[in-house]
C-alpha cells in the first residue's frame, strides 16, 4: 500500500445532507406494533457520510450540498465544521427545510424502513455546480450521490475533468446514473442496484460475473458490487475477484456502503490496484459497522490497515 508521507489531493463530494432519526430495537422487530428500544438523532445523508469518513481518512474535503438556516441547518454546520467538512460553497437557503432522514433498523442494525424528506436536493443545479468549475477540477476525485437530480449528475458527467465516483443512494435513485457509468472511475451498486443497471439477475458467482461485465462495457473503470454479509464482488475487466466481509462484530450497518465508497477513493487517491482497493475499502466499512453511529469516529487510515493485518 501506498506510502503513509503520500499527501492526497483534495477530494470534492456532492449530496445530500440530513438530520438522521433512527430507532434500532432491543429484541427482534415487530411489525404493526410498538417496539422498546433506542432513538438517535445525528447528522447524516450519504453525501456528508462520506465527506466525513474522507476527512476522517486524511483527505481534504469540499462538500458542495444545500441545506437550510432551521434548527437542523445550524447541526449540519455544526457537525461538518467539528469534522473538517469545507462548507464555504455550500448553499444555506432561507426558504427551505434541511432534509430529514427517518429510519427504523432491526435489531441487528440492518435498515428495514425509511422514509427522506430530501426537496432541498433539488437546489443542487448543474448552474450552482458551473459556479464552482473550477473547485471539481481541480479536485483529486469528485464523488457524486444519487440524491441531485439527474440533470446535475449529467453536467458532472459531461464538464468535471476530476476523476469521477458516485454512490447509487437506492434502487429508488439508481437509475439516474445509468447514462453515466461510462465517465466513472469506481462504482458500489448492491445486488439490486446492479441487476437493474445490467439487465442480469443475479443469482451466482457467473451472473455476478456477467453483470459486472456488462457494466464495464460502458466504460466504467471499476466496479464493485455489494452483497450484504457475502462481501463484495469487484472488477476491472483484466481481474476480478469476491472478497468476503472482515469478520468483525457487527453493531450497526448502516453506515458501511458510505464507508466503502470512502475507502473506494481514498484508494484511487493512493494509486491501489483492484485487489488492494477491494481490501481497503471493505475493512473501512468493517471500521463503520464496529461502532453505534452511521460514521465511526474511530476511522483512520491506521484503523483500516489493523482490520486488513488482524484477517489477513
Amino acid at each position: 500500500m501506498a506510502s503513509e508521507a503520500i499527501s492526497p489531493p483534495y477530494a470534492v463530494v456532492v449530496g445530500g445532507v440530513n438530520m438522521d432519526i433512527g430507532g434500532m430495537p432491543f429484541g427482534p422487530l415487530r411489525e404493526s406494533d410498538s417496539n422498546p428500544g433506542v432513538i438517535r438523532a445525528a447528522v447524516g445523508g450519504v453525501g456528508q457520510n462520506i465527506a466525513r469518513n474522507l476527512a476522517l481518512l486524511g483527505v481534504p474535503v469540499h462538500f458542495l450540498t444545500a441545506f437550510g438556516w432551521d434548527e437542523n441547518g445550524a447541526a449540519v454546520a455544526r457537525a461538518c465544521e467539528s469534522a473538517g467538512i469545507d462548507l464555504s460553497s455550500a448553499l444555506r437557503l432561507r426558504d427551505a427545510a434541511t432534509s430529514v432522514y427517518l429510519y427504523i433498523a432491526d435489531e441487528k442494525g440492518e435498515m428495514r424502513l425509511a422514509v427522506s424528506d430530501m426537496a432541498v436536493c433539488d437546489s443542487i443545479t448543474p448552474e450552482y455546480l458551473a459556479q464552482h468549475e473550477r473547485l471539481l477540477n481541480g479536485a483529486g476525485a469528485v464523488v457524486m450521490d444519487a440524491n441531485i437530480p439527474e440533470t446535475s449528475i449529467l453536467y458532472l458527467a459531461e464538464h468535471c475533468a476530476a476523476p469521477l465516483f458516485a454512490d447509487p443512494v437506492s434502487a429508488a435513485k439508481v437509475g439516474k446514473l445509468r447514462d453515466v457509468l461510462g465517465r466513472l472511475r469506481a462504482f458500489k451498486p448492491n445486488r439490486l442496484e446492479a441487476q437493474m443497471l445490467s439487465g442480469q439477475t443475479i443469482r451466482d458467482e457467473r451472473d455476478l460475473r456477467k453483470a459486472a461485465d456488462i457494466l464495464l462495457r460502458t466504460g466504467l473503470a471499476q466496479v464493485h458490487i455489494s452483497l450484504g454479509a457475502r462481501g463484495v464482488y469487484a472488477s476491472d475487466g483484466a481481474e476480478s475477484l469476491h472478497l468476503p466481509c472482515y469478520p468483525v462484530e457487527a453493531v450497526n450497518m448502516t453506515g458501511a456502503g458510505d464507508a466503502y465508497v470512502a475507502g473506494l477513493v481514498w484508494s484511487s487517491l493512493h494509486g491501489l490496484d483492484l485487489r488492494d482497493t477491494a481490501r481497503f475499502a471493505s475493512a473501512a466499512a468493517a471500521v463503520a459497522v464496529q461502532g453505534r453511529e452511521t460514521v465511526s469516529e474511530r476511522m483512520s487510515p491506521e484503523a483500516v490497515r489493523e482490520i486488513i493485518r488482524r484477517f489477513s
